[in-house]
């Protein structure tokens, strides 16, 4: 009995010993977080955004969410901090449709030079270049550019991403493996969403849910309603109005040239997400003073 408390004594002293070396007996001992690994997870992350209620985590310096097929940034910039976003989307079609991301830059820079239009319960994000490769093909950057930098002549193969995929063919609503563009038919990808740059759009509408999107192409001077396979929102009917009565440009129930398969604003219907393209009169401007006009009118929809 006795040579079996000497034995249970030299173990609980081991045990101790050990104990105190690996800090068990610490109180003042606490946890800190890995902040080069939560950091590696963030850059990491790409095409994956928090929930609503957190916010996505942009500001006006922007943020990256996602990137191209040809490995180039795809950026989101928001503005103010209302519980209602509206969402801004240019450059689906890259450099054939340079004018898109022109004027999504502008509208990046008529809010941070007035910031007060934005009303107290609105919050904006602007996705300006959806299709950097494209962009880049044809004016050279993925930034800011000027309307003399977008040249004259055919940009066709800029409209597609690195991939040769036709992005606005990509999303899931009547997806078909080739679509049309005009008269010509069009890689859609391999699948609903197989495209990077798509990935990242549907990630953040996912994640953030945001409570209306206009979607910039060009070029016919209209203002079109989305909708997928049923008839459009009542809330899409009354942003078409407010836009076109606003901006000048003819209000559309439906694309009415061809059928358009993989549409990413049809895609939005199919969520539940009021959408609307706004396609501008022509493939070399902004036409900023009309656009301005119609995002005036839908704060004032938007607003309380």
């Amino acid at each position: 009995m006795k040579q079996f408390i000497v034995i249970l004594v030299i173990v609980l002293i081991a045990l101790g010993v050990f104990g105190w070396t690996q800090g068990w007996f610490n109180s003042d001992l606490t946890t800190e977080p890995d902040t080069e690994q939560d950091g590696e997870n963030d850059e990491n992350s790409t095409g994956t955004t928090t929930d609503k209620e957190d916010g996505v985590g942009l500001d006006e310096d922007g943020g990256v969410i996602g990137s191209s097929a040809g490995d180039r940034d795809i950026m989101a910039y928001q503005y103010g901090d209302g519980s209602t976003e509206l969402l801004f989307v240019g450059g689906v079609h890259g450099g054939y449709s340079a004018n898109t991301a022109l004027v999504a830059f502008e509208v990046m820079d008529w809010l941070e030079e007035n910031p007060n239009v934005i009303p107290e319960n609105v919050k904006v994000t602007v996705i300006p270049v959806l299709n950097p490769d494209g962009l880049n093909e044809v004016v050279g950057t993925t930034g800011r550019f000027s309307v003399s930098d977008i040249p004259s002549g055919d940009r066709s193969a800029g409209r597609f991403n690195a991939n040769n995929v036709d992005l606005n063919r990509n999303f899931d609503c009547n997806w078909q493996s080739t679509g049309t563009w005009q008269s010509q038919e069009v890689d859609a990808g391999d699948s609903v969403f197989s495209e990077p740059e798509s990935q990242a759009l549907r990630d953040y509408i996912r994640s953030n849910e945001p409570d209306a999107a206009v979607v910039f192409f060009s070029a016919a001077g209209e203002v079109v309603a989305s909708s997928c396979n049923n008839d459009s929102l009542p809330e899409t009917q009354q942003m078409v109005s407010t836009y076109a009565n606003a901006s000048g440009y003819t209000a559309q129930e439906t694309f009415g040239y061809y059928d358009i398969t993989g549409d990413a604003v049809d895609w939005m219907a199919k969520q539940g997400i009021p959408a609307i393209s706004v396609v501008l009169g022509s493939h070399n401007s902004a036409e900023w003073s009309k656009n301005r006009a119609g995002i005036e009118a839908l704060f004032e929809r938007y607003e309380n």
